[in-house]
């Protein structure tokens, strides 16, 4: 591993932005339930890596919150 980047969403920390050893990815360490499914996910960068986790994030929390509610 040469470096990371946290990635947060609405102030939540869901995992971790692992540049690879190809230069040229971003892997993807899920740390948060909600995007677990994202773990070891390459993305070409970081923008989009966080635009996927944000969505997912996103998604998969207002499913909960309905659950609840029901």
């Amino acid at each position: 591993m040469f470096d990371s980047k946290i990635i947060e969403v609405d102030g939540v920390f869901v995992g971790a932005a692992i540049i690879t050893g190809i230069a040229t990815s971003l892997r993807f360490y899920a740390t948060h339930e909600s995007v677990r499914s994202l773990h070891n996910t390459l993305m070409p960068d970081l923008a989009a890596l966080r635009a996927c986790v944000t969505a997912t994030f996103r998604r998969m929390g207002q499913g909960r919150r309905g659950l609840r509610q029901a």
